[in-house]
């Protein structure tokens, strides 16, 4: 992969640098969408953070920067986004982090995450959020949130609710950001029947 662009942008208060190739997604700027979708977001210092689906790393290196790098996960399935995000952590200074390799959440072992954070596709069908949301939900600690931006509403609201059972709808620009808390260990009108169990397995540098 050749990196071919630089970014040197200032998100909240934090400096950040990025390395990216023509061949990822929003190589040139930082992504209006995330930008709006960050701003939405108030990280805490006991957060454990999941950026699914990193890109270069912009929403894991931002969290890492606030909350430590120890406590920050970042997985994509493409092999090009993987290695620019492990030169972006290594340029921001944050490379206590966990970066993976995985298809969805195949790699990642790792449960009890206060933060999933995703800015999904707009433009495919919807069987990636799908799995993000119903999959999502098992691997955040009860009282965790999962947000994501999008421009689409009904089908993200109506399934977030039929998981969740409920969420929350900032509109900001032309964004829509969904956050929905986890509040029980069961999917919304599950009753006492579990949601799929997920091996509770912690990643040593967790």
């Amino acid at each position: 992969m050749r990196l071919s662009h630089a970014i040197h942008a200032k998100v909240g208060d934090i400096d950040l640098r990025f390395e990216t190739a023509a061949e990822l997604f929003s190589p040139r700027k930082l992504d209006r969408g995330t930008l709006a979708m960050l701003s939405c977001i108030h990280f805490e210092p006991a957060d454990r953070v999941l950026d699914f689906g990193c890109a270069y790393g912009l929403v894991g290196i931002y969290a890492a920067k606030v909350v430590g790098a120890h406590r920050v996960w970042m997985l994509d399935n493409d092999p090009a986004a993987i290695e620019c995000t492990l030169r972006n952590v290594t340029l921001n200074e944050v490379t206590g982090v966990t970066v993976l390799l995985s298809n969805a959440f195949e790699n990642l072992h790792e449960v009890g995450f206060t933060k999933i954070i995703c800015n999904p596709p707009y433009h495919v069908n919807f069987s990636l959020p799908k799995l993000l949301i119903e999959k999502g939900f098992n691997r955040l600690a009860v009282g965790g949130t999962l947000y994501l931006v999008t421009k689409r509403r009904r089908w993200y609201e109506n399934k977030l609710k039929s998981i969740f059972g409920g969420c929350r709808v900032r509109e900001v620009e032309s964004y829509l950001v969904f956050e929905a808390v986890k509040k029980s260990a069961n999917y919304a009108g599950m009753g006492s029947r579990s949601a799929t169990a997920v091996p509770r397995r912690r990643d040593a540098r967790g």
